[in-house]
């Protein structure tokens, strides 16, 4: 299974929806306006069939699969320093995520398969260790992932630590539902901090040399500057040095003008192609 690495999210992990910078002032005036001029409905990333593609195009490029409900159990050592990578965002066990997705499925469910680790996971956070993990943690896992309560710990994480702060900044920005999924996607691989490789930073290294719509910028000039920000914070990292879920993927779809993310939506992530309608 092919995973890609991370950069370090300790403490940022835990406040990442503050950790975001503010996009200025106004809502989403790239949205376009009806005849009457009054502005049109957006459709977020935040909709149901939205989230879903959103869900599809980090899986193909997390897990090499469009089928990320398919990924609660995985968890393996990638050998990127970041210990165990787990789950459908790929929480880590060196990067305070997956202690507070354990902290949080123990009080959902005391008494869990996973809560005996707890110790162990705050002895590792911040480090690649398995100490204290081994040999149970990567079965435990896999068994705890059949656990419908465990599911949806990892979903509720996923969204409150990643998706609904890169939708929030999105909308900041005046950004439609593209522009949404390139944050999103951002914070998933960078984290949500703003150091120079972190999702902040990136958005900073763009705001450089353009401005988002809410600031008066034009969409597809701002989402190139993020983008090439991004492919920037990549490459100092030989773990993401394959910058191409940015090339053959989001790229594709700015090129194309699908500020929409609608489909058909036809992409490669580290040479396999994949469609989505």
């Amino acid at each position: 299974m092919l995973k890609s690495g991370r950069f370090l999210r300790l403490a940022v992990v835990a406040a990442a929806s503050v950790a975001l910078v503010s996009g200025g002032a106004g809502t989403s005036s790239a949205w376009p306006m009806a005849a009457d001029g009054v502005r049109a409905q957006a459709v977020d990333l935040d909709s149901p069939a939205k989230k879903e593609i959103a869900m599809q195009l980090v899986s193909s490029a997390e897990n090499s699969s469009l089928d990320w409900k398919a990924q609660y159990g995985y968890i393996e050592d990638i050998g990127d320093g970041r210990g165990y990578t787990g789950g459908i965002i790929g929480f880590c066990s060196g990067t305070h995520d997956m202690l507070e997705l354990v902290e949080e499925y123990a009080r959902r469910a005391p008494g869990n398969v996973l809560e005996k680790y707890l110790p162990a996971l705050r002895e590792v956070d911040g480090s690649d260790s398995h100490d204290g993990l081994d040999p149970g943690f990567t079965g435990d896992w896999a068994a705890a992932a059949g656990d419908p309560v465990f599911q949806g710990a990892q979903n509720d994480e996923r969204d409150r630590v990643y998706f609904t702060p890169a939708v929030d900044q999105g909308k900041s920005d005046g950004v439609r539902t593209l522009g949404q999924f390139i944050y999103y996607d951002a914070i998933v691989m960078h984290g949500g901090g703003n150091d120079s490789t972190s999702f902040g930073g990136i958005r900073n290294r763009a705001l450089s040399v353009a401005r988002p719509p809410a600031q008066g910028g034009d969409e597809a000039a701002w989402l190139h500057a993020f983008l090439d920000a991004r492919v920037w914070a990549m490459k100092q990292e030989e773990a993401h040095s394959d910058t191409s879920r940015v090339d053959t993927a989001q790229r594709v779809f700015l090129n194309a003008g699908n500020f929409g993310l609608d489909t058909p939506l036809a992409w490669q992530v580290y040479g396999d192609s994949y469609r989505i309608g």
